[in-house]
């Protein structure tokens, strides 16, 4: 009998899912007497840390009563699917975290749907008890409900629930009895999740994960599916096209921990990392020399949206970034296919762009900003969704949206959203709130989510996720105001940006460099403006009073990467270098543009 389990934690991103993992490793005695409690350990990532989100899939163990539990962290997030698919297989039991006020969110359910596929047993973990107006009763019903809705088995519809505050360290089976410790959520795990099975026979083991080392390379995390793999023993890899690769297992280690021991042999059943196989792709199987025989492959979800990448080329490149060149941006593109199942990167007719295909803007930003802070500078064009043509018939990827938002904000956010093709499916009313469920096409996403925080002064909440491809909704309005462009190369003049504050609201703060061609801000009015914003005041002798004011400017609008991508044109392009993001106009030279919109009308 082995005592091992295996478990995935799943939950909607701010629900308490790492905080979680962090008391487990606590309860696990990771850490000796006196050392620094963990804060968010598995957000080792700094923009995980930095945006409060978890990104990629992590495993650690913890022993307790003689078994070792692994712990699979995997994203909230539908845009990170492809993490999700590719670690639920190493699973056989899922933590389902839901908070004790919102219940079930839009993303939960994509990740739910996911494990009970593939046949996960789950226990439900109510967490946040601790904050006032929970709901913990309603919650449980709520989750109920949708496993229903999942077509869970019965034997998955028969959940233990745990009550408890993963903040204030405490499980409970009964939320008003608080205990003093999460031992209560151990012991349903060794209770509950079953032990994996140990299959006899010839060695297989499906790569669900890879890990990198600068001294030996790529590493091939995954769970040994029959048999057991050890050290130096002869293994065949069996690849995505059916061909076979002999090779050898240098050295084997297992998850103890927050890192890994080295043994000799690891049984059926056991999540392991394999040193010294060579050129393998994630969703390949490690087999027998003897027999070898693959696993069916992991299935990824189809991508939804492209955007085009290409070299910066505006009149800054180099003064920022180490790795300007085409090679470089190439490269670092083709590496990062290794390991980030769900994106695709096509060639275009230019030598110097490609074509990025990912799940949705937040999946691909996250790339983005991961390049620009290794020391790349690349520009970006419009996030554009994909388009299916099936029989004849033009198909685009729409999603299900759920806002929550004051009642008093609900109808102006409903015309929003029915501006942008979307089609309200129902809505509920709570306590002063409203929760809104629509069906909406990904583009009538794109630069959302600015507006709707807008008009609710902040308040709402918004999640959405890939539900199908329909039938095209047809045109769909985008921004509609025109941009303010400078017209030439220089530093930004309080005094210039002082006179046309009247034209529109700007993005640059005076004493910026900018160059001709680049966007520093909105126009109040359909179409393109051209400025100068790099006027100074000329120092003539008249001293009349009041002529030498103050200036007074409004602050200029600061864009994150999403924000910027989600707002420009389809001529245009965002600029990231390592400390700078610029928006800019395609063709810089105000006269092509001209010459271009033209024959664009003729």
């Amino acid at each position: 009998m082995q005592k091992i389990r295996n478990i995935a934690i799943i939950a909607h991103v701010d629900h308490g899912k790492t905080t979680l993992v962090d008391k487990m490793l606590l309860a696990g005695k990771l850490f000796r007497e006196g050392q620094a409690e963990p804060d968010q350990f598995l957000d080792s990532n700094d923009l995980e840390r930095e945006r409060g989100i978890t990104i990629l899939a992590k495993n650690v163990s913890i022993n307790y009563k003689d078994y070792k539990i692994n712990i699979i962290d995997t994203p909230g997030h539908a845009d990170f699917g492809g993490e999700v698919e590719r670690v639920l297989n190493m699973a056989d039991g899922c933590l389902l975290l839901v908070d004790a006020f919102e219940g079930p969110m839009p993303q939960t359910r994509f990740v739910l749907q996911k494990a009970i596929q593939i046949g996960l047993k789950p226990i439900v973990v109510i967490n946040k008890v601790d904050k006032p107006n929970c709901r913990p009763s309603e919650v449980q019903e709520m989750v109920f409900d949708l496993m229903f809705s999942l077509d869970a088995t019965e034997e998955q519809l028969d959940f233990p629930t745990l009550f408890g505050s993963a903040k204030q360290g405490w499980m409970s089976d009964d939320w008003q009895q608080p205990t003093e410790n999460i031992y209560p959520l151990l012991d349903a795990i060794i209770q509950h999740i079953p032990e994996p099975e140990t299959l006899e026979g010839a060695s297989q083991m499906l790569i669900t994960s890879l890990d990198y080392s600068k001294y030996v390379g790529r590493i091939a995390v995954g769970r040994v599916h029959r048999g057991e793999l050890r050290e130096g023993q002869d293994i065949v890899l069996c690849k995505r096209d059916s061909s076979f690769v002999r090779s050898k297992i240098k050295e084997i280690d297992v998850f103890e921990g927050l890192g890994r021991k080295k043994v000799d042999a690891v049984p059926s059943g056991d999540i392991c990392a394999v040193i010294g196989v060579e050129g393998f792709e994630i969703g390949e199987t490690i087999a027998d020399a003897n027999e070898p025989e693959a696993l069916p492959t992991i299935a990824i979800d189809e991508p939804t949206m492209s955007m085009l990448f290409t070299i910066n080329n505006s009149p800054f490149f180099g003064k920022d970034g180490k790795f300007v060149t085409s090679r470089h941006i190439f490269e670092r593109l083709t590496k990062e296919l290794d390991k980030n199942l769900a994106l695709r990167v096509e060639p275009t007719d230019a030598a110097d762009s490609w074509n990025v295909f990912g799940r949705g803007v937040l999946h691909l930003s996250v790339l983005i900003e991961t390049m620009r802070r290794e020391g790349y500078e690349l520009q970006v064009g419009q996030p554009q969704v994909i388009i299916k043509e099936i029989d004849g018939i033009k198909y685009e990827p729409v999603e299900q949206l759920t806002v929550n938002l004051p009642e008093e904000c609900a109808s102006k956010i409903i015309d929003a959203v029915t501006k942008r093709k979307g089609e309200m499916m129902s809505m509920e009313s709570k306590n002063d709130r409203v929760f809104l469920v629509f069906t909406i096409p990904s583009r009538g996403i794109i630069g959302l989510n600015n507006l709707v925080l807008t008009l609710s002064a902040g308040e709402a909440i918004m999640a959405h996720r890939f539900l199908e491809f329909q039938p095209w909704k047809g045109p769909i309005e985008r921004r509609q105001n025109g941009s303010i462009i400078a017209m030439e190369t220089g530093n930004a003049f309080a005094y210039a940006l002082n006179n046309l504050q009247s034209r529109g609201r700007f993005f640059i703060a005076p004493g910026e460099e900018v160059y001709a061609g680049q966007v520093v801000g909105e126009h109040t009015k359909e179409g393109d403006l051209v400025v100068n914003v790099t006027k100074s005041k000329k120092l003539t002798n008249m001293r009349a009073s009041g002529s030498d004011e103050k200036v007074a400017l409004a602050p200029p609008t600061v864009f994150s990467l999403e924000d910027a991508l989600e707002y420009i044109k389809a001529d245009e392009y965002v600029e990231v270098t390592p400390h700078f993001m610029r928006m800019r106009k395609i063709l810089l030279d105000e006269n092509e543009r001209k010459r271009q919109q033209k024959a664009t009308t003729e």
